[in-house]
């Protein structure tokens, strides 16, 4: 009897945690991907200023537990990484003023 006790709480608990572990993993692969995008930018001599502010301010989101919040912001900031490398691109033949 104490064994299918044990296994119920087990069993409830992996159907409990399983969403956030899996969000977690979720939340990690976002900031990386983001953080590659930043890196991107930043080799090109265009990194835009906040960018990384947004990750830092969605790590702090992620951890009080507002994880939605948390990778809209990250996700903002990897769009950023990646529209940094397109105005790098799109300026990179353009001269000065003469």
């Amino acid at each position: 009897m104490k064994i299918i006790k044990l296994s119920c709480i087990s069993l409830l608990s992996a159907c409990l945690f399983a969403p956030v572990l899996s969000q977690a993993g979720s939340y990690d692969d976002a900031v990386k991907d983001a953080n590659s995008s930043i890196d991107k930018a930043k080799a090109v001599n265009y990194e835009w200023r906040d960018s990384r502010k947004m990750l830092k301010k969605a790590d702090g989101l992620n951890k009080a537990g507002k994880s939605d919040e948390a990778i809209k912001l990250v996700e903002k900031a990897k769009k950023q990484g990646e529209l940094a490398v397109a105005q790098a691109e799109l300026q990179s033949g353009v001269n000065g003023p003469h």
